[in-house]
């Protein structure tokens, strides 16, 4: 009997350290896929904001309430309930931003695409409102917030009355060129395997800047972090 028992127990421990093991190589490889997201987004914002004559308005960057950018969104996956990207949202709180957390853009139409290449996508979010519906479990553009194709160049100011009401200003950059983009019907939707994995915390508790202690943002995320605060200064 004695025997018995001491098989069993070194069965559990065995199938234990099996999963645990398992979990642990999952979030290992959602990590990595995280840290690639995040750099080719860093990048991506990077090369848009490079060229001052061609870039997202400073000012309209220092006004943004939350700063998402999804890379290499393909334009064959905008169909609906198809997955089209995935990209980081970072949240503006008090002079500080929250850690980027990791989201999946999908469905809908994109009014500004070249053939079928991929495309970046990048969008500012205006108000406060249009924020708190990315702590949903997902969100329509279009239908919850209305949304505009954003005015480029240095001096660019978001002046006509659609971009004024809009609640997302949204930009395209496909093959090098970078332009205002029309969004309808396009879901966002946390992916929040990735940011428990990153993180330990979902989505919503990252944009809302809620944990406590506050996370440290890691190495896969914080240049992003980084890239979006030097812009909107």
């Amino acid at each position: 009997m004695r025997y018995f028992v001491l098989a069993v127990a070194i069965a559990i421990l065995s199938v234990t350290i099996g999963a645990q093991t398992t979990v642990s190589k999952k979030d290992q490889k959602e990590i990595s896929d995280a840290a690639k997201t995040a750099q080719k987004a860093t990048k991506a914002l990077d090369e848009i904001m490079t060229i001052r004559e061609r870039s997202i308005p400073s000012d309209l960057l220092r006004k943004a309430k939350a700063v998402a950018v999804f890379p290499n969104v393909i334009k064959g996956a905008f169909i609906i309930g198809g997955q089209g990207g995935k990209g980081l949202i970072i949240h503006r709180i008090g002079n500080g931003w929250t850690a980027p957390a990791m989201f999946k853009l999908g469905g809908g139409s994109v009014g500004f695409q070249i053939g079928g290449s991929s495309t970046d996508v990048v969008m500012l979010f205006m108000t406060e409102n249009s924020v708190k519906n990315l702590l949903e479990d997902k969100f329509e553009i279009g239908g919850e917030a209305s949304a505009a194709a954003g005015p480029i160049g240095r001096t660019a100011k978001a002046s006509t009355d659609a971009q004024l009401q809009a609640q997302i200003l949204s930009y395209s950059r496909a093959k090098g060129l970078f332009a205002g983009i029309s969004l309808s019907g396009v879901v966002i939707s946390p992916d929040n395997d990735a940011n428990r994995a990153l993180y330990g915390h979902d989505a919503r508790e990252l944009l809302q800047g809620t944990v406590n202690p506050p996370v440290l943002v890691p190495p896969a995320t914080k240049p992003f972090q980084q890239a979006v605060a030097r812009y909107a200064r």
